[in-house]
């Protein structure tokens, strides 16, 4: 029997464990992700202990692939973390991108993501000029103002023919964003993406187009909020801990 949590943070929908040791936890992904049979989630999460840092982390996306980052599962397991005492308000953990450091104040998480890496700045696909960016996995990122049109199939065939997540995003009168994302793993559009709103936020900034700290809104419609603070991308929100149950395997 295993004691799990499901956890939501902007749309984005994880189950969350801890465990005493490292271990091959794809098939258990797939099994606790699968929405009809399953508990139903974007991504498994599991905490084990670390020499150095608060804990470690397996990430597992629904079909058992391994992820090196999530921006709102780190914010989660954060929660998670802290809602279970194995770390304080304030903490750092590993993650296969590495270290993270977090802030938790109530539900409401603070990621300091990995640094953003340009690794193209020059691709064209489909008309439309696109960056390819790492803010912990791979992301292509256009601008459109057109963001409700969001054509799938192309962002299935450019998240293969790229090996990266796919995000349309457009920048509002305001100085806010709205980014809408394709993620590997699960094969879809998701509600929310936090590596993949970083990214685009970090094109935006690199373009002149937005300020060093704005808000930006994916699909679920939450508000998130973005920095650039020395070069580290912070990453705020709010996390909130469906439920907590037992899971027989």
């Amino acid at each position: 029997m295993l004691q799990i949590a499901k956890y939501c943070a902007s749309g984005n929908d994880f189950v969350i464990f801890h465990a005493f040791e490292k271990a091959d936890r794809s098939g258990l992904a797939r099994e606790l992700c699968d929405r009809q049979n399953g508990i139903g989630a974007d991504g498994l999460i599991v905490l084990v202990p670390h020499e150095s840092h608060d804990f470690e982390w397996e990430f597992y996306n629904a079909d058992g692939s391994t992820a090196s980052m999530c921006g709102n599962g780190s914010r989660a397991c954060a929660h998670y973390a802290h809602r279970f005492a194995l770390a304080g308000e304030k903490m750092e953990f590993l993650t296969g991108a590495g270290v993270i450091k977090a802030s938790v104040e109530g539900d409401m998480v603070q990621s300091d993501l990995t640094p953003p890496v340009i690794i193209n700045q020059a691709i064209v696909e489909s008309g439309m000029k696109w960056w390819l960016i790492d803010t912990g996995v791979p992301h292509l990122i256009t601008f459109d103002a057109d963001i409700e049109h969001f054509n799938i199939d192309m962002a299935r065939t450019l998240r293969h023919r790229y090996n990266a997540n796919v995000n349309i995003a457009s920048i509002n009168l305001d100085g806010t964003m709205k980014v809408r994302t394709y993620e590997r793993g699960v094969e879809d559009e998701t509600l929310a993406c936090g590596t993949g709103m970083a990214a685009s936020f970090y094109r935006a900034l690199q373009e002149r187009l937005v300020e060093e700290n704005t808000k930006v809104f994916p699909k679920s419609g939450e508000t998130l909020y973005l920095g650039f603070e020395e070069g580290v991308i912070t990453f705020k929100g709010e996390v909130k801990g469906v439920f907590e149950t037992f899971w027989r395997h």
